[in-house]
């Protein structure tokens, strides 16, 4: 009994609470699996807000602004497995490892977080245990399953970025970010540079690294997929009417790359 009372006070996630991963398109045949970090802005009932404001849990702090839409709909559009992560990236952030600072922030851009102050290491293993790594077991036995199958796992990681960071103004519409693999970056900044509309951000503006990122180096690089992450403005996709034209945008140029990695024989 007394042990069942101890684990008790270590859970975090309760009745009531959702569960921390979301799935669209399971059975979907398109070799791109999708991933989105930063998909949701839920806080578990036991942490309150976080000493937040609500007008800053909406802001990019919180999540990802619009790819939820862009992340929902492309799925549909490609006919592919999308797993995202529902909790916000201020209880812990599901795409820097573990013991980077930034993973349970205590200040976000100029936002302080009072509540992640002072935290005991029980309460992060309990963030980590409920929510971090359940996302990331599921993403492991995705790809563990497809394997299996022997059906090509071609990686994107979706994310969104805001207009204006530190006072300072952003100028690209659409990032592709990457480390070591080059191959899908190579392919999908040549097909957004052919689109007359856009500034195409090449590694902008973010880079991903084994220190500040989590999915691209556990997911793809460490098991050789091929793999992109993608950041778009939160501006362009702030409403629905943004969010569908980029996920068809998108789709579109995927269509396109597909049939040019079979063409390569990098997917079969």
């Amino acid at each position: 009994m007394a042990l069942d009372i101890a684990e008790a006070a270590d859970q975090l996630l309760g009745e009531g609470d959702m569960p921390p991963v979301h799935e669209m398109n399971a059975g979907g045949a398109s070799p791109f699996l999708l991933t989105s970090d930063h998909y949701g802005r839920v806080l578990p009932h036991a942490l309150g807000d976080l000493g937040v404001a609500e007008s800053e849990l909406t802001r990019h702090i919180a999540w990802d602004i619009g790819i939820a839409g862009v992340a929902e709909q492309l799925s549909e559009l490609l006919n592919a497995h999308l797993v995202a992560q529902r909790y916000s990236r201020l209880v812990i952030d599901c795409n820097r490892p573990p013991g980077a600072v930034s993973s349970i922030p205590v200040m976000s851009e100029a936002t302080s977080v009072p509540r992640n102050e002072g935290i005991s290491e029980q309460e992060r293993e309990a963030r980590r245990r409920e929510i971090f790594e359940p996302y990331h077991h599921r993403i492991d036995a995705v790809i563990d399953d497809r394997v299996h199958a022997k059906r090509p796992t071609v990686l994107v990681s979706l994310h969104s970025f805001t207009p204006v960071y530190a006072g300072v103004a952003r100028p690209w519409h659409i990032g592709a970010l990457y480390n070591r693999d080059t191959v899908l970056p190579r392919l999908l900044l040549k097909h957004l540079r052919a689109e007359s509309d856009l500034v195409v951000g090449d590694n902008e503006p973010y880079a991903v690294s084994d220190l500040t990122d989590y999915t691209i180096p556990l997911h793809g690089e460490a098991r050789g997929l091929i793999n992109t992450g993608i950041e778009i403005r939160q501006d362009l996709i702030g409403d629905q009417s943004g969010q569908q034209q980029w996920a068809e945008r998108l789709a579109r140029i995927f269509a396109e790359i597909e049939g040019e990695l079979r063409a390569e024989r990098l997917v079969d």
